[in-house]
């Protein structure tokens, strides 16, 4: 009975920190995100392929941080 409260306490453990890993990959660097609205200016909502411009992002986080960004009756301008 105590192995099992104990696993579900590193289970919720290992949630927190899959939580704070997935935060901090939502920083983006100043590049990203010129290159994030340049390509959602030519291709839209083409998320898969905005991320396949930025290694080590999903196209999922792309979405994520463009959503957050801006509100979702504006698309971002490049200055």
């Amino acid at each position: 009975m105590a192995d099992l409260e104990g696993s579900s306490t590193n289970k919720t453990q290992a949630d927190s920190r899959e939580e704070i890993s997935e935060e901090s990959k939502l920083q983006f660097s100043k590049d990203e995100e010129t290159l994030i609205k340049r390509m959602y200016n030519l291709v839209g909502e083409r998320w898969a392929i905005i991320a396949g411009r930025i290694p080590g992002r999903t196209a999922e986080e792309i979405k994520k941080y463009l959503t957050s960004t801006y509100p979702s009756t504006t698309q971002p301008k490049v200055e």
